[in-house]
């Protein structure tokens, strides 16, 4: 709902609460595990790490591995703030904007679907 009306600019998504971030957009139908999906993103950028900062060569590590958990039902509760501050502990501290773009992900599925990743923790025989 919060997408139906919005326009797909800066500004626009800024005032809503989103951003686009690197300007990458991917559409995906409500049909997608958004835990999976941020899971295989954090994978990419855990990957695409040079190494030479340590929040993301460490962070986006553990990132992943946090979803990994998450995404199994293998975690805990407090494994979500947790993995919040994480991906701040990366934002902005990093010499390149992998980092940043590594966090923004994270917290967006924090932000958007920490019920979901609640309720997978809660209840993994459901998944």
């Amino acid at each position: 709902k919060d997408c139906e009306d919005v326009l797909m600019d800066f500004d626009s998504l800024k005032d809503a609460g989103s951003a686009l971030g690197t300007a990458a957009v991917t559409v995906m139908d409500k049909s997608v595990d958004m835990i999976a999906a941020i899971r295989r993103l954090s994978h990419f950028y855990s990957h695409e790490s040079c190494g030479q900062c340590t929040p993301c060569r460490e962070g986006t590590g553990w990132m992943e591995r946090i979803l990994e958990n998450i995404e199994e039902g293998n975690a805990d509760q407090r494994e979500i703030p947790m993995l919040e501050e994480i991906s701040r502990s990366i934002e902005g501290h990093t010499i390149c904007a992998l980092g940043d773009a590594a966090a923004w992900p994270v917290q967006g599925l924090i932000r958007r679907f920490k019920h979901v990743m609640e309720d997978r923790i809660a209840h993994p025989e459901k998944f």
